[in-house]
């Protein structure tokens, strides 16, 4: 099973925005951009949620009928490890491999030398690689404390690998291995050695998720410095043709960006860099369809409106709980949050405009939508109610969601 050169995650948390976000793909299929879409949803996300992975499948599939659809496409096992990966196993043909907890612990020092010994021939020479400008040298104790903190990570996803190919077969799922919800950002030379340490696990990944310099924040646009992104962006790139050469890794391999969704100051360079170098892209855009629900309710007004500002009085109350499972991911300043009280006299243009990712726009406000990003399971409480209002107003709703795949993401980076 080979994943397209375009691909993005579609998350859809509550299962009702499928064919919303089918249309938004297909219509950028209508105007010559060909990209393939992965439905992804984690383990995380279902027990919160109280859904199961078989109900994203028997989603996704409901949709591409409805749609008439007939690309490829995919559901993704998000973030699994090996103590919840079985639960995915019969509806997931793709599986993000997150390894992230254990990145930082080296592994034993056996291994660590014996990884070293493997790869001497990355070590102590000066590595040429094509287009990179600049020679790679890598001296032993750089090597060392590189797979010191990220050995370990890649044998874990190597056993979580095995299991799934012991159920699944070979050839039968795609493999992402993803790094990115980490304090620990990984440069090229970093990368290098992390694919090497994949190949030696034999896990024929297909894409690749690294935690980047600066802030990757639920939501919200990136937060750092576009130089030092578009060197790192453009010398992963590199690296990984160089690694796909040397490993046999996939030929297809390619980065994955997680938590992508609304990072629009970096998709001009990552638009740039994906077409000078003729390679692929993921882009993961889990939770922006949950705000466009938020959205395309406010918008409707009424009981919409009245379930939208719930949601944001409560998500202030229960702050603290709902912020923790996602620290690495946001930054909200409690002090830039309106008051629940002052929210709940806003119109539905006010509340829109705060929350909809317009930057021009005076009353956005990107801490009150990070909040909102993570709110999710105040709607997952309301006993149905909320599940009443999606379809009340299916209508809006899911021309919030296409527009917002559509226009602010798809054409942005693969137009």
């Amino acid at each position: 099973m080979e994943l397209a050169k375009y691909s993005m995650g579609v998350g859809d948390r509550f299962g009702h925005q499928a064919a919303a976000q089918l249309s938004a793909i297909m219509e950028a299929g209508k105007r010559g951009i060909q990209v393939v879409p992965v439905w992804n949803k984690s383990f995380r996300e279902h027990s919160i949620i109280g859904t199961t992975p078989d109900d994203v499948r028997t989603e996704v599939e409901a949709a591409v009928k409805k749609c008439g659809y007939a690309g490829a496409y995919h559901v993704d096992a998000d973030h699994i490890s090996l103590k919840n990966v079985d639960g995915f196993l019969a509806s997931s043909d793709f599986y993000t491999l997150d390894v992230a907890d254990f990145t930082g612990h080296p592994a034993a020092q056996a291994d660590i030398q014996a990884f070293l010994a493997r790869h001497a021939d990355l070590i102590g020479t000066p590595l040429e690689i094509p287009g990179l400008g600049e020679s790679l040298l890598v001296t032993k104790a750089e090597a060392e404390a590189i797979a010191s903190k990220y050995l370990l990570a890649v044998q874990e996803a190597g056993k979580l690998y095995r299991h799934i190919l012991a159920s699944k077969g070979e050839g039968n799922f795609i493999a992402e291995v993803s790094m990115d919800e980490t304090d620990l950002p990984q440069t090229p030379r970093d990368m290098l050695f992390i694919l090497a340490a994949i190949a030696d696990e034999k896990i024929p990944a297909q894409t690749i998720a690294p935690k980047f310099t600066g802030r990757f924040n639920k939501g919200i646009d990136y937060v750092g410095d576009l130089a030092q992104f578009e060197k790192e962006f453009n010398g992963d790139i590199l690296v990984i043709k160089f690694a796909i050469a040397r490993f046999g890794l996939p030929a297809n391999l390619k980065l994955s960006i997680h938590s992508g969704s609304d990072k629009f100051s970096i998709y001009p360079i990552i638009a740039k860099a994906i077409k000078a170098h003729g390679c692929g892209l993921h882009l993961k855009t889990a939770g922006t369809t949950w705000l466009e629900e938020i959205i395309g309710l406010a918008e409707a007004d009424g009981e919409g409106l009245a379930i939208a500002k719930e949601i944001y009085g409560a998500a202030c109350q229960r702050y603290e709980e709902l912020a923790k499972p996602y620290a690495t991911v946001i930054d909200i300043d409690a002090a830039k949050l309106p008051a629940p009280a002052e929210v709940a006299n806003w119109t539905a243009q006010q509340f829109c405009q705060t929350l909809r990712h317009v930057q021009s726009c005076p009353q956005y406000n990107l801490h009150f939508r990070q909040l909102i990003h993570v709110a999710y399971k105040l709607a997952a409480e309301m006993d149905g109610r909320f599940y009443k209002a999606l379809e009340a107003n299916e209508a809006i709703v899911a021309r919030n969601v296409k527009e917002n795949i559509l226009e602010r993401h798809l054409l942005r980076i693969f137009g």
